[in-house]
């Protein structure tokens, strides 16, 4: 907790609030397809969150202003794991960890992503610093952009959004360093 913001692991108990912020059409402007239409996704996604702290001790973690103020957000990294190149081999390697955030539309710009990013950088970093930390985001959401340069990651790869229903859509690959071709290449599946 710091005297702006209380950050706490995700509990099954967050599963409405996660449910109302990520099925906001507000929220999904940069990426209408990615927005959540029935619970059951939110709650798909907090168990994976979930598992994130269980596996790696790290995770996303739940955005408030005070201990009992209603949620604001999440903001984390998440290790993601990619099959062996053995397709017979169930094993999964550690990849990358994933740096994601998404807040309520009434307290976007207030600094939140940056300042909680940086944390979960700089924790990442600690805990696995053989991974690179690695934001995906689309070329026109501008201000996600800006939360990547302003924690001081670095553009690595721009092309076209594979598999995004706007042919149009741009990826952009930030990190913390120099991606490898297979650290890039588990960034964009």
């Amino acid at each position: 907790m710091t005297e702006q913001f209380v950050l706490d692991r995700p509990g099954l108990q967050h599963l409405d609030e996660l449910f109302e912020i990520y099925s906001d059409p507000r929220v999904w402007t940069h990426f209408p397809s990615g927005r959540m239409v029935k619970r059951e996704e939110a709650g798909a996604f907090l168990l994976t969150r979930i598992a994130d702290w269980e596996i790696d001790g790290l995770g996303t973690w739940i955005v408030r202003e005070s201990e009992d103020g209603p949620v604001l957000g999440t903001c984390g990294c998440g290790v993601r794991r990619m099959p062996m190149a053995d397709e017979w081999n169930p094993e999964r390697i550690e990849a990358y960890w994933n740096l994601g955030y998404r807040f309520r539309p009434e307290v976007q710009g207030r600094g939140y992503a940056s300042e909680i990013s940086r944390l979960a950088v700089a924790r990442a970093q600690e805990l696995k610093p053989e991974l690179p930390v690695i934001a995906y985001l689309l070329e026109h959401n501008v201000a996600s952009r800006k939360v990547a340069e302003k924690i001081g990651l670095s553009l690595q790869h721009r092309a076209l959004d594979a598999g995004n229903p706007d042919p149009q859509a741009m990826r952009l690959v930030f990190a913390d360093r120099t991606l490898t071709e297979s650290q890039l290449a588990a960034a964009l599946i």
